[in-house]
C-alpha cells in the first residue's frame, strides 16, 4: 500500500487496519503520512497509530494522551471511536478502564447498532477478562463475537477472538485446541504477511509449551515475536509474551538472555507502564540476580493490591518465586507462595499450572490433597447449572438459550465438567450429580 499525504479520515482508518495486520515495514510510511499536511487524523486515530504500533517505546506524552483518552470515554457516543481508543491502550494494560464504555458499544450492537464495532468491543472485553482472571466470562464474550463473525461473514475480524479462546484452551490444558488455532493462524497469515496474526500464533504456542513443560519450545516461540534482549519496533505483541520469554529463559538456563531482556525492559521503562509488567520485571530480576533487595521489591509487588487484578500472571510469578525459594531452602516462604499460586490456578481452572504448583508443594514436604479437583465441589456455579440442565435432557442449544450463552460455550463447559465428575458421557451425568434437580 502506498500511503499518500492527502489521506482522508476514512483512508486513515483503512490504512490503520491494514497496518495493524501487516508487518513492521508498514508503519513508518503510515506515520510519515499522518505527520504530513492536513487533514490531520482525529485524536483517537493519532493515538492509535502511535500507541498500537510500538507500545514498548512509549513516551510520557503518549501515556498522558492515552489516559486522557480513556477518561474521556465516559462521555463518548461514537462506538467506532470508543473501540479505536480501547485498541490503542490494550497493549498499555489499560483495557480494564475501558470496560464500561465497551459494554455500551456491545449493548448498542445487540440493539441493532454497529455490528463491526460490537464485535471488536466483545473481543477487547474478552481480552480484558482473560488477563484479569474472569475466564468463563472471557469465553462467553469471545464466543459471542465469533458467532457474529460467522453470521456476518467477518472472518477478517475473528482472529483477536480466536486468540483469546486459544489462550484459554492452552491455560486450561486443552493443548490440541490451542495448537489447532495457532496452525490455522499460520495458514491464514503467511500468504498475507499478516505479522500480528503470526505473533498471535507464536503466543499461543509459547503458552501451550509452558503448560506442557516444554521450555525450549516456549522460549523459541516467545523470541519469534521479538528476540531476547530487544523490543523490536512495531512488534506490540512482545509486551504480551514478555512473561513467557522470561519464564522460559529461566527454566532453560538462558540467564544471559533473560538478563538482557530484563535490561531492555528497564531501558524502555516497562516497569512503570503497568503493575503487571512491573511484577514480571521484578520477578525476573529476583530469579536472575538474586539479592535481599530484589526479593524485598518482589514481595512488595506481589502483595500490592493492584497486582491481584492479573491473577494468572501473579500465580505464575509466585510459582517461579516459590520454586526458587524451595531450592535455596527457604521452605516456609516457599510454601506460602506455592500454596497461594496453587489456589489461584485451581480457581481459574489452569490445570497444567495447578499440577506444577502441587508438585512443588509436595517437594517442600506438604501432602497435597486433590479432592477439590474432582467431584461436585470442583464445579463452578455455572458448570453445575449447565450439568444439571444437561442431565435433565436439555440439548446444548436449549441450555444456551436458557442461560444466554452460545452452544459452543455450553459444550466447552461440559468438556471441563466430565473429567471433574469422573465420567466420559452425557448419559452418566444424572448419576454423577446425585439426581439433583435442574434449576
Amino acid at each position: 500500500m502506498n500511503f499518500l499525504f492527502d489521506l482522508s479520515q476514512g483512508d486513515i482508518v483503512q490504512a490503520l487496519q491494514y497496518a495493524e495486520y501487516g508487518g513492521p515495514e508498514v508503519w513508518p510510511p503510515l506515520h510519515n503520512a499522518l505527520d504530513g499536511s492536513p487533514p490531520h487524523p482525529s485524536d483517537e486515530l493519532a493515538l492509535l497509530a502511535r500507541a498500537l504500533s510500538d507500545p514498548a517505546h512509549h513516551t510520557p506524552q503518549i501515556l498522558a494522551r492515552a489516559d486522557a483518552a480513556v477518561a474521556a470515554l465516559d462521555h463518548e457516543v461514537s462506538p467506532a471511536r470508543t473501540v479505536r481508543t480501547a485498541m490503542a491502550v490494550a497493549y498499555l494494560d489499560r483495557l480494564s478502564a475501558c470496560r464500561e464504555p465497551l459494554q455500551r458499544v456491545v449493548r448498542h450492537g445487540r440493539e441493532g447498532g454497529a455490528v463491526t464495532s460490537a464485535i471488536e468491543a466483545l473481543f477487547l472485553l474478552a481480552q480484558d477478562a482473560f488477563h484479569t482472571g474472569r475466564w468463563d466470562e472471557a469465553r462467553q464474550l469471545a464466543d459471542e463475537g465469533l458467532e457474529l463473525c460467522r453470521t456476518h461473514g467477518y472472518d477478517f475480524l475473528s482472529w483477536s477472538g480466536r486468540l483469546t479462546g486459544a489462550l484459554l484452551a492452552a491455560a486450561r490444558g486443552d493443548f490440541q485446541a490451542a495448537t489447532d488455532t495457532a496452525r490455522a493462524m499460520d495458514t491464514w497469515a503467511a500468504p498475507r504477511r499478516a505479522g500480528i496474526v503470526t505473533a498471535y500464533a507464536s503466543h499461543i504456542r509459547s503458552l501451550t509449551a509452558l503448560g506442557r513443560g516444554e521450555f525450549d519450545t516456549a522460549f523459541r516461540e516467545a523470541s519469534a515475536v521479538s528476540p531476547a534482549g530487544t523490543f523490536a519496533p512495531y512488534a506490540p505483541h512482545a509486551l504480551w509474551v514478555f512473561h513467557d520469554l522470561i519464564e522460559a529463559a529461566v527454566h532453560t538456563g538462558r540467564d544471559t538472555e533473560a538478563v538482557a531482556h530484563l535490561a531492555a525492559a528497564r531501558e524502555c521503562h516497562l516497569d512503570s507502564l503497568s503493575p503487571r509488567l512491573r511484577l514480571v520485571v521484578l520477578a525476573g530480576e529476583a530469579l536472575t540476580t538474586p539479592s535481599a533487595s530484589a526479593d524485598l521489591a518482589l514481595e512488595e509487588a506481589i502483595t500490592a493490591p493492584e497486582t491481584g487484578q492479573h491473577p494468572f500472571e501473579l500465580a505464575r510469578v509466585q510459582l517461579g518465586h516459590g520454586s526458587h525459594l524451595r531450592r535455596v531452602k527457604r521452605i516456609t516462604d516457599a510454601r506460602r507462595h506455592l500454596s497461594e499460586a496453587a489456589e489461584i490456578f485451581r480457581r481459574l481452572g489452569a490445570t497444567p499450572w495447578t499440577t506444577r504448583a502441587d508438585r512443588e508443594l509436595r517437594a517442600t514436604g506438604i501432602t497435597v490433597s486433590t479432592t477439590a479437583d474432582t467431584g461436585l465441589a470442583a464445579l463452578t456455579p455455572q458448570q453445575r447449572q449447565i450439568a444439571q440442565l444437561a442431565a435433565a435432557g436439555h440439548t446444548n442449544k436449549e441450555i444456551a438459550a436458557r442461560l444466554f450463552l452460545s452452544p459452543r460455550t455450553v459444550s466447552a463447559h461440559l468438556y471441563q465438567v466430565f473429567p471433574k465428575l469422573g465420567i466420559t458421557s452425557r448419559a452418566a451425568l444424572r448419576d454423577a450429580l446425585g439426581n439433583q434437580p435442574s434449576e
